[in-house]
């Protein structure tokens, strides 16, 4: 982002955080602007860009209410279901799969 002052590495002014920091924290940003940017050098790429926010603007972070909980769980149940044999395969299928392990590869699970 343009015009953002632009800090090293882990030298960033107290009072500022990234989103990870500000989460660790229990707050979030809660709508407020980007302050400034840090940069991170890379050998051959062009650097990592974090963003800062004020902590003393950030707001607490929302709480899980009963209904995010179930839904979240819902989520859950869905990606651990295979589709090919309805079974719940005890781990999130991988979406390069499509299927749990035993459907993907029926051949290798006869021989074993």
């Amino acid at each position: 982002m343009a015009g953002l002052p632009s800090y090293p590495w882990r030298l960033a002014p107290d009072g500022l955080a990234t989103r990870r920091q500000l989460r660790a924290a229990g707050l979030r940003p809660g709508g407020q602007d980007v302050v400034a940017q840090l940069e991170r050098p890379r050998c051959w790429r062009g650097p990592l860009i974090a963003f800062l926010y004020r902590i003393e603007l950030a707001l607490p972070v929302r709480p899980m209410t009963p209904a995010k909980t179930a839904a979240l769980a819902k989520a859950n149940t869905a990606r651990r279901t295979c589709p090919t044999c309805r079974s719940d395969a005890g781990y999130v299928i991988p979406t390069s799969l499509g299927a749990c392990v035993p459907c993907a590869y029926p051949e290798e699970q006869r021989a074993a």
